[in-house]
């Protein structure tokens, strides 16, 4: 059979399991399966279904995955989360709009201690949004902007994403992380001037808060400590040359475990909790892991990956052009497909080509996240709206896109400044070297 045209139906088996609701990382499971068996024989093909998923939950790179997102969860359910707002309610609640930039500076603390876009949007769900409807804000502006500001969880490090893609590309994760820095500072400061915007154009939709004192305000920081001091020392200690990156994650996760017991905010319930909570985010990773990994094999007998990366490099368009290509693609996919499966089918295929063409593999890796943001707040899919909407159920998924919408806006305008200037991205890992 024309292994061209096994390729094709692969892709169009495997979106048709997504549009059937099957899991997206059992659907590439099936169609990598499948699609292998079908060129190479049922027996190779029950072999890579053996081999595969035993070697992706056995990769010592990959257990930094569960280990941040058990660090994300520890914090979460000691209340560092309700924290980090208090205290940018406290000096920011008394302006225009001071909720809604409390709660994004809120998402950037936490996304600080936490690699995952979803927990961030789920967890400021729960303390921010609240707050900002008892405090007369437009519903669907504050259910976007939480959604908008749950982004950061991926941007800023540690992040789940850039790990994915330092593993599979070999780029030192440490400057990835470092690549992310200014980018998600950025981001803050777009969103802060997004809600300026609307506070200027809308005041009725994001009007004052109370004034707090100076004590308050000052009072209101001593309870951050533990957020400062597990950004400082995880991310210190893995710049330091203390530990690895893997090491770093795991000791996070105790580090903020033993903050929380200390602090008598992690009784066995919420122990048990955030471990539950923690195997299950894990697990679904996992999953989409091993599916991708599946896909993968069956895409390289098929020399799609190879062609793929030809057809990239010889587009009479520029390097940029193909750039532009590319980001509109993940435009694309990001409407019908969740980002770490973006990440795992798209990678292989792209990167080659742009290092091809010449450009910086770090840079490139902040770029490719920036662009999976979109699809986690576009329609029609958009996991962090439905994840917000699963919180607060009287706000319709309609009226949360709504709120997205001029964040996404933002959002474009930083990925073209970024693409326009890449020294944003790469200042902070040049210095690591």
């Amino acid at each position: 059979m024309d292994r061209d045209l096994v390729a094709l139906l692969g892709f169009v088996g495997m979106f048709g399991l997504m549009a059937l609701r099957v899991p997206i990382g059992v659907a590439m499971g099936i169609a990598g399966v499948l699609g292998f068996s079908a060129l190479s024989g049922l027996k190779p093909g029950l072999n890579l279904l053996a081999n595969v998923p035993l070697s992706v939950v056995t990769d010592y790179n990959l257990s930094v995955i569960p280990m941040f997102i058990l660090m994300g969860s520890f914090a979460s359910r000691s209340g560092m989360s309700r924290e980090l707002f208090q205290a940018g309610r406290a000096w920011l609640g008394h302006l225009r709009g001071g909720l809604a930039m409390a709660s994004v500076a809120a998402c950037g603390g936490f996304a600080a201690i936490n690699g995952s876009s979803v927990a961030t949007a789920a967890t400021m769900a729960q303390v921010a949004l609240p707050e900002m409807r008892r405090a007369g804000y437009h519903p669907g502006l504050s259910a976007g902007l939480v959604a908008a500001g749950g982004t950061l969880g991926i941007m800023i490090p540690p992040s789940v994403i850039l790990v994915l893609y330092g593993i599979m590309t070999e780029t030192d994760i440490k400057k990835l992380f470092a690549a992310g820095v200014i980018p998600g500072l950025l981001a803050i400061a777009f969103y802060f001037l997004v809600v300026q915007l609307i506070g200027w154009l809308r005041p009725a939709a994001m009007p004052r808060g109370e004034l707090h004192s100076w004590r308050e305000r000052f009072a209101s920081l001593r309870d951050l400590w533990a957020v400062l001091l597990l950004f400082a020392f995880v991310l210190g200690g893995i710049y330091g040359g203390l530990f690895t990156v893997e090491e770093g994650a795991g000791i996070g996760a105790a580090g903020t475990l033993a903050i929380g017991v200390l602090r008598r905010r992690l009784g066995i319930a919420e122990i048990k909790a955030a471990l539950i909570d923690t195997l299950r985010v894990s697990s679904a990773i996992m999953t989409i892991v091993i599916g991708a990994f599946l896909f993968g094999y069956f895409l390289t007998i098929t020399q799609f990956t190879q062609k793929a990366v030809d057809l990239l490099v010889h587009l009479p368009v520029g390097a940029y052009g193909v750039l532009a290509l590319v980001m509109v693609g993940y435009f694309i996919l990001g409407a019908v497909m969740d980002e770490l499966a973006m990440i795992l089918l798209t990678v292989p295929v792209v990167f080659p080509a742009m290092m091809q063409l010449g450009f910086d593999p770090v840079w490139f890796g902040v770029i490719v996240v920036m662009a999976v943001t979109f699809g986690m707040i576009c329609p029609p899919v958009g996991i962090n709206v439905f994840v917000i909407n699963s919180i607060a159920r009287d706000i319709t998924l309609g009226r949360i896109y709504q709120g997205t919408m001029p964040f996404i806006a933002v959002d474009v305008l930083r990925l073209v400044i970024l693409c326009a200037f890449p020294a944003l991205s790469l200042w902070l890992p040049g210095h690591l070297q």
